[in-house]
């Protein structure tokens, strides 16, 4: 059952932490935990303003706290099929369809890709990079396609992680977004961090936010209507980075959001008047990871890794092929 915690800041508590504000407060919750309720947006603040751990509360604040539902401890093995490019003794490598939940959370207990993989790889894998996330080096969203990395081996999970860090992992996505992306080709170097306004977006802010950084090309671009000058472009993505929905808010903030994105994407306007039946073609952002690169924890060889769009992406473009006007 999800729980709602409101607590005041009093004169004395003026100038706390916030997450040692909460600590000492009736709630029973590790700092650790309150910390990670700030990360996925749980916890704000009225007057509204950009929550850190760090930050110092104010007399007469309301922090407002949701407590989601707990889920189990340990994750269950679940026999769920996995499309697996590569494999060895220490990694392996897999296209994750639509749909696949990466790991436990609240509302997805199970039938996530941890279940599966604790069935695929066996006890081996359990508590490797933590109980919840057995393996997990990266993630995808839920509706968001393509290769990933998962470790089956303490040393595999340290390296891979580290490479994340020093950006020598390298990640490429392909989006098809609204819009002609001009310049073509570029870099986009912002901060990201939660949304001030909805606290279940994340968005390129001024402060607060931890450093973004996407480089992209546009691939194709197929204009809709001579009429309108409505586009829909294939851009490839190259992430320096790795943010929560950095490409999803990056494609955003440039003015070109990716169809289907349910949270930062919207129909442009006039496109129902040249193609009524648009959104009976996709279900999910169009967002596809195409390519993998990385270095072998253990042998030290350059690995690399790619795969073509999506089936119902490669549909939705023949689609837009088949709707141009002329």
């Amino acid at each position: 059952m999800i729980k709602i915690e409101n607590l005041i800041v009093i004169d004395a508590q003026e100038g706390v932490r916030l997450d040692k504000f909460i600590a000492d407060s009736s709630v029973a919750m590790s700092r650790t935990r309150i910390q990670q309720l700030i990360e996925i947006g749980m916890i704000h603040l009225i007057p509204e303003r950009v929550v850190s751990a760090a930050m110092k509360v104010k007399r007469g604040d309301r922090v407002v706290i949701t407590i989601p539902a707990a889920v189990a401890a340990d994750p269950i093995a679940q026999k769920i099929p996995l499309d697996i490019i590569y494999e060895d003794d220490c990694l392996l490598v897999l296209n994750k369809p639509v749909g696949l939940v990466v790991h436990p959370a609240p509302g997805h207990a199970d039938s996530t890709l941890v279940n599966a993989l604790l069935a695929h790889c066996g006890d081996s894998l359990s508590g490797i990079g933590g109980v919840k996330r057995p393996g997990i080096v990266h993630r995808l969203d839920k509706d968001t396609s393509g290769l990933m990395v998962v470790a089956k081996t303490d040393q595999a999970h340290h390296a891979l992680t580290e490479q994340f860090a020093d950006r020598s992992l390298s990640r490429t996505y392909q989006a098809v977004v609204w819009g002609r992306p001009s310049p073509a080709t570029g870099t986009i170097q912002t901060l990201i961090g939660r949304d001030p306004k909805n606290r279940q977006k994340m968005a390129v802010v001024t402060h607060n936010g931890r450093e973004a950084i996407t480089h992209y090309k546009t691939l194709s671009t197929f204009q809709l209507s001579q009429e309108t000058r409505l586009s829909i472009s294939l851009v490839e993505c190259t992430l320096a980075t790795g943010r929560t929905h950095q490409i999803r808010v990056h494609m955003r903030h440039m003015g070109y959001p990716i169809i289907g994105d349910p949270l930062y994407g919207h129909l442009p306007k006039g496109i129902k008047k040249i193609w009524p039946a648009i959104q009976e073609f996709y279900s999910r952002q169009l967002l596809h990871a195409t390519f993998i690169k990385f270095i072998h924890p253990y042998s030290k060889q350059s690995l690399s890794f790619s795969i073509p769009l999506a089936q119902d992406i490669i549909f939705f473009l023949k689609n837009v092929e088949k709707n141009i006007k002329h």
